[in-house]
């Protein structure tokens, strides 16, 4: 029986590929081609079709990488085609598609002569309707072609030249396959859906099954009843033959599944943004075009930024998906500037992505997006169900941490708890894609993964290709049509996330709760492939601070300084552009990052004239030097968040030479530098202990082989533990005094890079500064900087957005084995009862922490290591090489309040600028504990003050926060501004009362006088 089952799906498999796909389009009619090649960037449609078109050879090679060819089809439709009742006319274009893979390869896009797009071409999308092309029988409109090279190489992911544009070459990538005029037979295309749709559930269900041999003698009885000579004559009668089996209801018991049209587009990855603002039309013109045609059809789109670009640059586009989404058939979700990753953004970036995206989809379409739609980022932050309810959001999707390696998460519908207690409602959808395209296998894998079966009935399945872009197409439309209530398959609906998630949470109520991080055990690399990229957002992100710190201060304390609001704003949504998931986690080709360096350049330069600007209104002219204090603790005498004359450190650092090493000593801590240039001894005063484990160093430099399994710039495997080289010769250490800061300077060779770095101590810090220069030209390797640390600590603190999670040193489950490399923000901490150190960094992301016994005497060692420089060789083979500035400090005796003023010390260098007057605070805080990370003003231009704080400490919090400003009123406000209740704040005419819950955000609005 067996065999006898296989051999109709031979002959299934055959009759498609041979008689059904030919006949689907009876008779064509080849093109006339004229064309015209845009010498080097995309120009504008109106431009290209000015331009001389020469006549264009059929089949021609065409296409350099990142080329553009635009394309002119002109032709007369022949006479009767289309007459008969299932037949329609459709242009076919195939521009030399070399996979049915859309995104990934050439793409283009059709546009009329007036300049309004029609429609996109891709592998599964190479039709256009001739109803779209303006009536009549003759055809005449132009393909913009881009000649996108296939970077991924069947995901072989070999190092490839094609994503850097100056390496690319100039060899023709494609060659043009058919362009016609061609007849569709719709009973053939509809009989190819139902035979689809039908082969895929009965590959699913079991053998044993009768409804699997009822559906495959129905297959057996269709190819008999036609003739493989006459498929169009046929059809009909093999469509009547499939009728049955297709017309059986499903179960009462089936689940459920609501599918939303997608296209998870990336705003940069394998292709720089330039080419995303096109994939994005694209994509967006056929699901407008397929939105005509089905009415139910429902697409959710995210992204803030992709529809700003849409508007910039296609408003004639953007005004018919204005038309779809008042229809409710093009639905905005997600509420983001862009789905970014949310391991390395910072609180205040974070809180951005929803501030910006949020009001964006409210001002543009009236769309206030209640879900977080995060189908792709590499891991999510245990900060994170705080900040989506903070933005005014209810729920929250994600897909990857199907992706999971190791673990498999227990529920797909569940609470998510984040660090401060906040629970989300959350989802990822058990059909483990965000790219279906509602097969057969996709349908059963989702209702056979489901884990919350017997309490929920029901789960989303996004479908369109993605990635790449591309979307839904109406074979996938067709589909969800046939599953719809269909016999051993799920039962399929189309809908809005909306309408899922108020499914889901109206039926499961008593919902099981997962605490902290969703942690992805794949991809940790991306804490740190890509380094310039990440110093550039974080010093992005702090140089943002400041400036609207400033500026607003200036605002508020000056009457001519203007506070440039559309300046910050453009800005902002720069940095979070770069955010996006496959930009800042560094997985992009190298033209995103030479972009992404060139963009931080110029927000650096636009925010320190801000900066200089601002200082210049609020100081006044003068020649006294003022310390401008960002950071929201006390510095060098100078009060959090105001400007002042700095004071100078009451002790000077000591230098001494010792067995070819150095002591530094500035009477707050004591450092040894031994002749390695390592660190042999570090103690603070005030406890006396010594903070690195006998017989141990710090400052260790390890060069590590990576070589990941799979996916280089995302991927740091386990294994690359066992091939390590400690770097501990040095070929030159010396020392080096500037003014108040002695450095012992130690240069060393990792490979073929140079390494040098300045081990500092300054008068009056309480820790000690290594700044390593390295001249980077490694490949496939990793370098970590380590201290081995005389601390037993069960568990590690690490910084995250407005908190600090902990995380497990010791591996007793999977779970934590897995966790063998970590993200931490600007600082992580290790403690034992009474005693602990912080480790705070510049720019670095990535960490691990482990631990040791010691046979010597039975201590605990806990080592703490940064991760420094990858040099993965795809999709950028030359990843990372060249200079690099990093900086990390070491604090002795600190705890968790220490750490987290660590932190800040260490990214907001010392600012010291002239002037005439000091300037009092715009705010003070009386708890430490209670943290100022943003001052601004309103978003509404009414010149209300708003600020943003949060707890520090893991722990109850009690404080005020007091305006020294004349206000008239203060209120608490979500992140957009909007009034809410928010819990442990008493709102004043002088500022706020605050009883804060650990972790706790706050958002004030303080009216000005």
């Amino acid at each position: 029986m067996h065999d006898d089952r296989r051999i109709t799906e031979v002959r299934l498999e055959r009759f498609v590929r041979e008689r059904i796909i030919p006949a689907v389009y009876s008779r064509s009619l080849p093109l006339a081609l004229s064309s015209w090649d845009v010498p080097d960037e995309p120009v504008p449609a109106l431009e290209a079709m000015r331009q001389n078109f020469k006549p264009q050879d059929h089949g021609a090679p065409w296409g350099k990488p990142w080329g553009t060819k635009w394309l002119r089809l002109q032709g007369e439709v022949p006479e009767f085609w289309g007459a008969a009742p299932d037949t329609t006319v459709e242009v076919v274009v195939d521009l030399g598609f070399t996979t049915e893979v859309p995104g990934f390869q050439c793409e283009g896009i059709a546009w009329r002569a007036d300049g309004t797009i029609i429609k996109a071409l891709s592998p599964r999308n190479q039709y256009i309707p001739l109803k779209l092309l303006g009536g009549g029988m003759a055809v005449d409109f132009y393909v913009e072609a881009a000649a996108n090279p296939d970077v991924a190489q069947g995901w072989t992911f070999a190092a490839t030249p094609y994503g850097d544009k100056s390496t690319a070459g100039t060899a023709p990538q494609y060659r043009l396959g058919t362009i016609a005029i061609a007849e569709l037979n719709q009973t053939v295309w509809e009989l190819q859906q139902d035979i689809w749709t039908l082969s895929g559930l009965m590959a699913e269900l079991p053998w044993a099954q009768p409804r699997r041999h009822e559906i495959l003698r129905a297959l057996e009885r269709m190819m008999d009843l036609m003739d493989p000579d006459d498929v169009p004559g046929t059809a009909a009668a093999g469509r009547e033959a499939l009728a049955e089996v297709l017309a059986r209801p499903a179960y009462a018991s089936a689940h459920r599944l609501v599918a939303t049209g997608h296209a998870h587009i990336d705003s940069a990855w394998l292709w720089p943004v330039r080419e995303t603002i096109r994939k994005c039309a694209r994509t967006f013109s056929n699901v407008l075009a397929l939105m005509d045609e089905y009415p139910d059809f429902v697409f959710s789109c995210s992204s803030a930024q992709q529809l700003a670009w849409i508007k910039e640059y296609y408003p004639e586009l953007f005004g018919r998906i204005r038309e779809k989404v008042r229809a409710g058939q093009f639905v905005p979700v997600g509420g983001m500037w862009v789905e970014s990753d949310t391991n390395m953004p910072g609180g205040e970036a974070m809180a951005r992505q929803f501030v910006e995206g949020k009001s964006f989809f409210l001002a543009e379409f009236g769309v206030d997006c209640q879900e977080a739609w995060l189908p792709d980022s590499f891991g999510y932050s245990a900060a994170l169900p705080q900040i989506v309810k903070a933005a005014g959001s209810r729920w929250f999707l994600t897909q990857k941490i199907s992706w999971n390696q190791t673990n498999r998460m227990p529920h797909h519908t569940f609470n998510w708890e984040g660090i401060d207690g906040t629970r989300l409602f959350t989802h990822f959808p058990p059909v483990d894609t965000y790219n279906s395209q509602l097969s057969g296998r996709e349908l059963a894998h989702a209702e056979r993964n489901y884990r919350d079966h017997g309490r929920g009935t029901v789960s989303l399945v996004p479908f369109g290709y993605g990635d790449g872009g591309g979307g839904p197409t109406r074979e996938m439309l067709a589909a969800a049509a046939r599953t719809a209530d269909l016999e051993g398959s799920p039962k399929v609906r189309i809908g809005s996330a909306k309408s899922f998630f108020e499914q889901a949470e109206a039926e499961y109520q008593s919902l099981p709760v997962w605490v902290g991080e969703m942690y992805l055990e794949l991809h940790r690399g991306t804490y740190t492939s890509q380094a310039l990229t990440k110093k550039g957002n974080r010093r992005s992100e702090h140089l943002l601070r400041e400036a609207e710190l400033w500026c607003a201060t200036a605002a508020v304390r000056t009457d001519s300084f203007a506070y440039p609001a559309a300046e910050l704003k453009r800005l902002w949504r720069l940095v979070l552009l770069q955010q996006f998931h496959d930009i800042l986690p560094g997985s992009s080709i190298a033209w995103v990052h030479q972009d992404a360096g060139r963009n931080y350049q110029a927000i650096e330069g636009a925010l320190e004239a801000l900066i200089a600007e601002a200082a210049a209104a609020v100081l006044g002219s003068g020649e006294r030097t003022f310390l401008l204090n960002a950071a929201p603790h006390p510095r060098a005498g100078v009060e959090a968040l105001g400007a002042g004359e700095p004071a100078m450190p009451a002790l000077p650092v000591r230098a001494a030479e010792q067995e070819g090493g150095y002591v530094l000593d500035n009477g707050i801590i004591r450092a040894v530098v031994d002749a390695d240039g390592l660190i042999s001894s570090l103690r603070d005063y005030a406890s006396g202990r010594e903070a690195i484990a006998p017989g141990e160093r710090g400052n260790l430099l390890e060069l590590h082989r990576d070589t990941p399994n799979e996916w280089d710039a995302w991927d740091i495997d386990e294994f690359y533990r066992r091939n390590v080289t400690p770097l501990t010769s040095a070929q030159c250490v010396g020392l080096d005094e500037r003014g108040d800061e002695v450095a012992v300077v130690v240069e060393r060779l990792a490979g073929s890079s140079a390494i040098t770095q300045r081990i500092s101590l300054a008068a009056g810090s309480p820790s000690l500064s290594i700044t390593t220069f390295v001249d980077w030209q490694e490949r496939e390797k990793l370098l970590k900087l380590g201290f081995a640390l005389d601390v037993r600590a069960d568990r590690s603190a690490a910084e995250t957005q407005f908190g600090h999670v902990f995380r497990a040193t010791h591996t007793n489950t999977s779970w934590e084995a897995a966790k063998f490399e970590i993200c931490a923000h600007r600082w992580i901490h290790v403690a034992e009862p009474g005693y602990g150190v912080a480790v705070s960094n510049s720019s670095t992301y990535g960490h691990d922490v482990g631990r040791s016994i010691r046979e010597a005497d039975g201590g605990t060692t806990t080592t703490v290591r940064l991760s420094l420089l990858r040099a993965p060789k795809f999709p950028d083979p030359d990843a990372d090489r060249g200079q690099h500035e990093l900086t990390v400090t070491i604090r002795p005796g600190a705890d968790i309040a220490d750490a987290v003023q660590e932190g800040y010390r260490t990214n907001l260098a010392p600012r010291l600028v002239s002037g005439g007057s000091p300037v009092e605070p715009l705010f003070s805080v009386s708890n430490p504990a209670l943290v100022i990370e943003a001052v601004k003003l309103a978003e509404d231009g009414s010149g209300d003050v708003i600020v943003r704080l949060y707890e520090s400490l893991g722990q109850r919090s009690a404080g005020r926060l007091t305006a020294n400003f004349p206000i008239r009123a203060t209120s608490a406000v979500d992140l957009l501004e909007r009034p809410v209740e928010a819990r442990g704040v008493e709102t004043g005419s002088d500022g706020a009362g605050l009883l804060l819950r650990p972790f706790q955000l706050v958002t004030l609005r303080l009216v000005r006088r």
